[in-house]
């Protein structure tokens, strides 16, 4: 990497996963080991949640085990925003994303071709901490070879905006649309399933709008369910749990799941 080049350093290394690279290494081995696939195809899209890694990390990994690694080489990754408000979409300020296990180049062509939509701007600072987007980046990492990455931090936009935004950067077998979302947030364990069970069913079904009660990512999920529904996706769910069933109570829990769509109408549960 030239000194030129603006790179955005790991805000919540240290947080919600590990900041020393062999043990941020381990962690991951050993949930995609626990995780690994049976899905002959690789999807493609996803939806992954993005808590800490002791509390969705299970979850999380369900849905990068099934990744080819060979055959993607660019990933659009949207999440909602978390700190700083925005309107619609936004890229990043930076030519490339650093973790604990290196650097990832950013999609500057497509960021550069996406600019230019009403809905898209850029903002360095509503990704300078957001969490929603980084703590995808290790197991894309561990899960991928070579790959560039196109972040879109998701603030106030309709899905109709989302949606336009992902087909025009859709591209083919080699592009992974990654979404980051969380479930529901604060519930007692038994409420949080029942709410989390509908969530499911509703993605499964390509039926939206989502709430941002269930699901802070709504959004972004929202604008991926328009699309999906539009090119007559399936979608399999992969793993649905909760904080209460990894490392936290049960008096106040976050739902997780995680999400694969595919394309050639095969894999529908």
């Amino acid at each position: 990497m030239s000194a030129e080049q603006r790179i955005r350093p790991p805000a919540v290394a240290g947080m919600f996963y590990p900041g020393d690279a062999s043990e941020l290494t381990r962690m991951l081995d050993a949930m995609l080991a626990v995780a690994s696939s049976n899905h002959a195809d690789s999807p493609k899209a996803l939806i992954v949640p993005h808590a800490g890694y002791i509390y969705s990390g299970p979850t999380a990994a369900m849905a990068y085990a099934t990744l080819d690694r060979q055959r993607i080489r660019r990933v659009v990754l949207l999440g909602p925003v978390h700190r700083v408000p925005v309107r619609g979409l936004v890229l990043p300020d930076a030519d490339a994303f650093a973790t604990p296990l290196g650097i990832i180049p950013l999609d500057t062509t497509g960021m550069q071709a996406i600019e230019g939509l009403p809905q898209v701007s850029r903002n360095a600072l509503a990704h300078q901490q957001e969490h929603s987007l980084e703590v995808q980046l290790p197991f894309l990492q561990r899960c991928l070879d070579t790959f560039t990455l196109l972040p879109l931090a998701v603030g106030d936009a309709t899905h109709e905006e989302v949606a336009g935004v992902l087909d025009a950067v859709w591209g083919g077998e080699e592009t992974l649309i990654l979404i980051s979302s969380d479930l529901s947030h604060y519930h007692h364990y038994i409420e949080a399933r029942r709410i989390d069970v509908l969530t499911a069913d509703t993605i499964r079904h390509l039926h939206f709008p989502l709430h941002h009660e269930q699901a802070c990512g709504a959004t972004p999920v929202n604008g991926l369910l328009q699309l999906a529904a539009q090119k007559d996706m399936t979608c399999l769910q992969l793993d649905l749990r909760n904080s209460g069933d990894t490392a936290g109570d049960k008096e106040g829990v976050v739902g997780y799941g995680s999400f694969a769509f595919y394309e050639d109408g095969i894999h529908g549960a």
